[in-house]
C-alpha cells in the first residue's frame, strides 16, 4: 500500500468536522467507494482494510468518521434527539458533494454503515451507481432477537454471568466485558486476539460511546435507543442500484437478519464467507476484498 497516495481531509459539517481520507486517485474513471462504517458510533479503523481495494483494481476508496465519532468532532453532551438517520444521511450527502462524487460513486456499508446505505438508496440517487451491503440487519427487531438466540448458545457460565450484571446494572465490570467476549469473538470477528485495527476502534468507542448509547443501547443484546424500531424491510424494493450482500457463517447478522435483502433488492446477489463472522473483511480479507472490486468493476 506504500505506492497508493492518499490524503485526508474535513468536511465542514453543522460547524462541525466530518473527517475523510481518500486512498488513491479520484481521477482513475473508476467508480470511487465510499464505506461507511457500523456502529451506530464505531470508527473507520475496524473496516480499514477496505483500502487495499485501491490497490486491487485502481479506484478512489474513501473512509470517513461519522459525525461523533473517531477522528470527526465528538459531542458527547448530545441527546438522543440529535442522533438520527436523517443526520446522517445529511452528512454522507454533503460528504459526497464535497468530494465531488455525488453524481458518480458506489457505496459500502458495514453493519450498521450497510443500513445507512441502504437509506442512502431507497431515495434513488442518480449516482449511485453500485452498492454493497455488508453483515447489515434489516429490522432490529429481528437482530435483537438473532443476537438474543445465539447467546443462548454461549456455555452456561458465560450466559450466567451476563445475566447477573444486566440484573445488577453493572455492565462496565470485567466478568461481564469478558462474558460479552466471548459472543464478540464467536460473531464478531473470530480473529483472535482482534487485529489492532479492530482493538482500536473499541477502545475508542469505549472512551466516548455517545452515539452508540443513544441510537441501539447498552449492548447488542438490549437495543432501547432510537433505533429500536428501525426497519427498511417494506422500503428495499425501491432501491435500484446494483447490490451485493455480504455476510459471514458465523456472522450475528444471521441469515434470518439479512434475507429480506436477498428477496427484496431487485437482483440481490448474496454472497457468505465460511470462515467468517461479522467482519470478512478482517477474517478472509483477500477474498472478502477481490469479491467486492469484482462487483464493483462490472458497474466501472
Amino acid at each position: 500500500m506504500a505506492d497508493i497516495p492518499s490524503r485526508e481531509g474535513y468536511l465542514p459539517f453543522r460547524g462541525h468536522r466530518t473527517w475523510y481520507r481518500i486512498t488513491g486517485p479520484l481521477s482513475s474513471g473508476r467508480l470511487p467507494l465510499v464505506v461507511a462504517h457500523g456502529g451506530p458510533g464505531c470508527t473507520h479503523d475496524y473496516v480499514d482494510s477496505f483500502k487495499e481495494i485501491a490497490a486491487l483494481d485502481g479506484r478512489a476508496v474513501i473512509h470517513y468518521d461519522q459525525l461523533g465519532n473517531g477522528n470527526s468532532t465528538r459531542l458527547p453532551e448530545k441527546g438522543a434527539d440529535f442522533w438520527t438517520v436523517d443526520l446522517f444521511l445529511e452528512e454522507l450527502d454533503a460528504l459526497l458533494s464535497h468530494l465531488g462524487i455525488r453524481e458518480r460513486h458506489a457505496l459500502l456499508g458495514q453493519s450498521w454503515g450497510g443500513m445507512l446505505g441502504a437509506e442512502h438508496a431507497v431515495r434513488r440517487p442518480a449516482g449511485l451507481k453500485a452498492l454493497v451491503i455488508a453483515n447489515s440487519p434489516a429490522s432490529m427487531k429481528t437482530w435483537v432477537a438473532e443476537a438474543n438466540r445465539l447467546r443462548a448458545d454461549l456455555p452456561a457460565d458465560v450466559q450466567a454471568t451476563l445475566l447477573k450484571h444486566e440484573q445488577a446494572g453493572t455492565l462496565t465490570d470485567p466478568d461481564y466485558v469478558a462474558a460479552s467476549r466471548v459472543f464478540y469473538d464467536r460473531h464478531v470477528c473470530r480473529v483472535v486476539p482482534w487485529p489492532p485495527e479492530v482493538a482500536r476502534t473499541f477502545a475508542i468507542m469505549d472512551e466516548d460511546n455517545t452515539v452508540y448509547r443513544h441510537m441501539n443501547g447498552p449492548t447488542e443484546f438490549h437495543v432501547i435507543g432510537t433505533m429500536m424500531d428501525w426497519t427498511i424491510e417494506d422500503r428495499l424494493g425501491a432501491i435500484a442500484a446494483p447490490t451485493l450482500l455480504i455476510s459471514g457463517r458465523h456472522d450475528e447478522a444471521t441469515p434470518l437478519v439479512v434475507r429480506p435483502y436477498v428477496e427484496n433488492v431487485p437482483g440481490c446477489r448474496w454472497v457468505v464467507f465460511e470462515e467468517s463472522s461479522h467482519m470478512p473483511h478482517v477474517e478472509e480479507k483477500d477474498l472478502c476484498l477481490k469479491t467486492v472490486s469484482d462487483f464493483l468493476r462490472e458497474f466501472d
